[in-house]
């Protein structure tokens, strides 16, 4: 009986200094984390009156520049994560199972590519295309136009390739990690059967991709929903995105009810992608 309370006594110990240990985190986290939020959020249906209401949501889901910056955002972050797959799934094949001199460099060259700013991509992109770039350069020097015909990056399409551009890497870096684990005698028994390399992609290395490219693709489609620098550096004036929309509400018009409903809507769409991410690669997994 003694040993029965002595244990339920350590047990209600331990869960007290759990509690002990989780406070500082947590405490942490509501600070630096979820009172920002709260305050976006009360500021959303905060109208400059001061009363609390949903007039700022009413107002911004009316308004013609909210729709238009929402389609281009989802256009954008859907055409990315798709271009992203297709080229980082290609690329990932050719540094793993194609041997070429500098292969294991390249892939090192992966991992440092994923620490970079995303606006020095972009900035490359200019000087190669931009409209004093060298393309354009090539192009008046040889023909003795006055100016040269690639004026793209300052349109959606611009802003499409600078993000493929750089996001495909963090599709690439799972998709290395899930080819290194990969079984070669596979590939080999498939090949000794007399299979095309195209049939090996499609029924052995394409499945074991596939929860690497659900995590690579769902983390690049948030994080294009959240680009800011890419296209403020593409100078893509006509492109308007949620992030720009709110630069735009709340720092050229001071309009902070309105940019904060624009923000709560772009957490609520970055938030439901990754659910919906996690219950994917739940069920992949499986």
């Amino acid at each position: 009986m003694a040993s029965a309370v002595t244990t339920t006594s350590r047990g209600q110990g331990r869960g007290r200094a759990g509690w002990v240990w989780a406070l500082p985190p947590v405490a942490v986290l509501a600070v630096v984390l979820l009172y920002p939020l709260a305050l976006v959020v009360q500021q959303s249906v905060t109208p400059d009156e001061g009363s609390t209401s949903l007039t700022p949501y009413a107002d911004v889901f009316a308004s013609e520049s909210f729709r238009s910056a929402l389609g281009t955002t989802v256009w954008l972050a859907v055409g990315s994560t798709v271009g992203c797959l297709v080229l980082g799934f290609a690329l990932a094949l050719v540094i793993a199972f194609v041997p070429f001199p500098g292969g294991k460099a390249v892939a090192k060259f992966i991992d440092v590519f994923l620490s970079f700013p995303s606006f020095l991509i972009t900035l490359a992109l200019l000087f190669i295309y931009g409209t004093v770039g060298m393309a354009n350069g090539v192009w008046t020097d040889a023909t003795g136009a006055s100016e040269g015909p690639f004026h793209f990056l300052t349109t959606p399409w611009g802003v499409l390739l600078a993000e493929i551009t750089y996001f495909t890497p963090f599709v690439m870096r799972p998709l290395l990690a899930a080819f290194s684990q990969l079984d070669t005698a596979q590939l080999e028994v498939a090949s000794s059967l007399g299979a095309r390399p195209a049939r090996i992609v499609r029924k052995v290395i394409l499945p074991e991709a596939l929860p690497a490219l659900a995590a690579g693709g769902s983390l690049v489609l948030v994080m294009c929903l959240n680009e800011f620098g890419i296209v403020l550096f593409t100078g893509a004036k006509d492109v308007t995105t949620l992030p720009m929309l709110v630069y735009g509400k709340a720092i050229l018009e001071s309009d902070y009810p309105a940019a904060c409903v624009v923000a709560v809507v772009n957490i609520a769409l970055s938030v439901g992608l990754y659910t919906l991410y996690r219950t994917v690669s739940r069920r992949v997994g499986a």
